[in-house]
């Protein structure tokens, strides 16, 4: 018996990417989770998506660079196809409604070609670390920089890895943080550019090495938060906007 060919679905008309922040108890939401909850708000807010072809068609959506569970962000990115031409603020304004607060559409842009994902080289994070005082983080940000390597260890789904996290470390700043971003409680505030790699260094891989030569372990009470992610310019060292082109190439 043989079986029927699956019904081959029209290529999307037009590409729209997007920006969106993950913010309050919103940042302990998980990619699937997240994705989930996308899906939900693209149906409720009637956006004619455009499907994948196959046995199981699904609707056009890439995430790209999706922050790690637990860290707050205002920088992340996807992209979806869609059947008809839709003008992308009414997208905006409908998906953000229809999403849970926490969760907020920050901009939506069309399409003009290239790879977005490309674009996103290195990402701006910032990490709020409780009971350590700005010259004692100093001090280690500055150890961390003059070291060449720092292995550190992950679990990851192939299992335990170890990797170098100082080579994916573009700059590294600390400053104090006000009191009442932690409680009350005396903080530090880190700053660090991070180029993007495989495997991908992430804000506890950066604490993790501070300890492993400084002694200081002060990742279970870190909060980080992305504050932007796009292009790395290698002589600044600062991380652009990854939706620009689009912007200019409909101007």
């Amino acid at each position: 018996m043989t079986r029927n060919q699956p019904e081959q679905q029209a290529p999307p008309v037009q590409r729209l990417r997007m920006r969106y922040a993950k913010r309050g108890r919103l940042r302990f939401t998980s990619h699937r989770d997240f994705s989930r909850a996308f899906e939900r708000a693209l149906f409720r807010a009637q956006v004619p998506m455009a499907y994948s072809s196959g046995f199981s068609p699904h609707p056009r959506i890439s995430y790209a660079g999706a922050s790690p569970t637990g860290a707050a962000s205002e920088a992340e990115y996807l992209e979806i196809g869609v059947a008809q031409v839709v003008d992308p603020e009414v997208v905006r304004r409908d998906l953000d409604e229809s999403l849970p607060d926490g969760l907020d559409l920050l901009e939506v842009v069309e399409s003009k070609g290239g790879s977005l994902a490309d674009r996103l080289e290195a990402s701006v994070w910032e990490i709020t670390v409780a009971g350590w005082d700005a010259e004692s983080a100093e001090r280690a940000c500055a150890q961390l920089l003059a070291t060449e390597e720092v292995p550190v260890e992950r679990m990851t789904k192939k299992g335990l890895r170890r990797f170098d996290a100082r080579a994916a470390i573009a700059s590294l700043e600390a400053r104090q943080g006000p009191a009442s971003a932690n409680g009350g409680e005396t903080c530090a505030i880190l700053q660090v550019v991070l180029r993007h790699g495989t495997p991908s260094v992430r804000p506890d891989d950066v604490l993790a090495a501070l300890g492993e030569i400084t002694g200081i372990h002060p990742g279970r009470t870190a909060l980080a938060q992305r504050l932007a992610q796009g292009p790395l310019d290698p002589q600044s060292g600062t991380v652009g906007d990854p939706l620009s082109p689009d912007r200019d190439a409909a101007g």
